[in-house]
């Protein structure tokens, strides 16, 4: 496995990888970044990881100072995995100068749910995953379901400015308790870890109610989101939406999906079940 710290070493390296699939990471790995890698060699002759923890996505008040960085064991974990070489730069090389050209997703996409509390994320993610794109020009990228507005914003970016990569999604990867595996999880006291797999719950009792039928979707959110917030979270929300666009439900039979996103002590936890 290779390891690039220049844009120029990574392209000189592209060149000779044949077809190549990408997983974009923020780098303190955990098994669901290294079962996209799985599924990433599965669908291309090399599998090419990025590590960067993004500036541009952090809110003022957010945790990019403490996120951790934790270079040398992911790689390790990488190279155990199969993949061919990381791009792993520093801020200057991908920042060279003050990033003046963004991608701006369409308000209707990014207003909603994580748009409505963290504003100019998206922003950052599209804008970074874009020059990322351009940089390793892979033929296959793959996204977490876990950030699942996330990888709706991407496709549609993908799409719309005809970027010449597929775009293919991950479940999301567990723990044995149901707990969403993310990065942040680490953030999580032992007596928080304890009490986080009652997202998990919350959103399990909404979809097997609406698959039992159960469409008063604005009932089943406020409890669940009461349920929450009587053990100590703090809920952004809790909503029933479409799976194509993460509006509200319009007819009996779109494909739905329920996300959330609370607090837990310091940490903010996210995550969807697909009905």
């Amino acid at each position: 496995m290779q390891i690039h710290t220049t844009i120029d070493s990574l392209r000189a390296a592209r060149k000779t990888a044949g077809k190549a699939a990408f997983v974009p990471t923020m780098g303190n790995l955990h098994d669901g970044h290294i079962d996209l890698v799985r599924q990433a060699g599965e669908k291309a002759d090399s599998v090419i990881a990025s590590i960067f923890v993004n500036r541009l996505q952090f809110g003022p008040s957010e945790d990019f100072d403490r996120y951790p960085r934790t270079l040398a064991a992911d790689c390790e974990r990488l190279e155990a995995a199969g993949v061919t070489h990381v791009f792993a730069p520093d801020e200057k090389v991908m920042y060279p100068e003050p990033q003046h050209y963004h991608v701006d997703p369409a308000p209707a996409q990014i207003s909603i749910l994580e748009g409505e509390f963290r504003p100019d994320h998206f922003r950052g993610v599209a804008t970074v995953v874009l020059k990322l794109l351009n940089i390793v020009q892979p033929d296959v990228a793959l996204f977490g379901k876990k950030d699942y507005q996330q990888l709706m914003v991407l496709r549609n970016m993908v799409r719309q400015l005809a970027i010449p990569v597929e775009v293919l999604p991950g479940e999301t990867v567990r723990a044995d308790d149901g707990l969403a595996l993310s990065s942040r999880n680490g953030y999580l006291s032992p007596d928080e870890r304890a009490e986080a797999p009652r997202l998990y719950r919350q959103l399990a009792r909404i979809r097997d109610a609406v698959r039992r039928g159960d469409h008063d979707f604005l009932k089943l959110e406020t409890i669940a989101v009461a349920e929450l917030a009587a053990h100590g979270w703090k809920p952004d929300y809790i909503a029933v939406r479409r799976q194509a666009d993460l509006q509200p439900p319009v007819h009996a039979d779109d494909p739905l999906v329920v996300l959330a996103a609370a607090k837990l002590g310091r940490t903010r936890l996210i995550d969807n079940l697909e009905i």
